[in-house]
């Protein structure tokens, strides 16, 4: 694979060189190399279910149900020269709830 000395870009093999996507450099090709037109298809993982939980947990006692594990996560709700505002929300009864710093 070869990049645009000029702007970084990826630049595409042709006849015996290779030009620039971006700003149209041209290069000659000086080496043999291998050319793969169509690339193969990664998998990608679907999630069925929407509700799973993929929070990270923590050790926090739920104020509604006394359980001691809870998901967390964290907001940028005040002005940005202010600390983030964190919520958890509980793994047993799911309440959620918040924690200023």
């Amino acid at each position: 694979m070869e990049f645009c000395s000029e702007c970084g870009s990826m630049m595409m093999p042709e006849e015996g060189f290779f030009k620039c996507r971006d700003c149209d450099v041209v290069i000659e090709i000086k080496e043999d190399y291998t050319y793969t037109e169509n690339q193969e298809d990664n998998e990608i993982p679907v999630i069925e279910d929407g509700n799973a939980n993929v929070l990270p947990t923590i050790e926090e006692e739920c104020p509604e149900c006394g359980h001691n594990k809870a998901g967390w996560w964290l907001r940028q709700l005040r002005s940005a020269d202010e600390s983030e505002t964190r919520f958890f929300r509980c793994l047993e009864c799911q309440f959620t709830w918040r924690e200023y710093d």
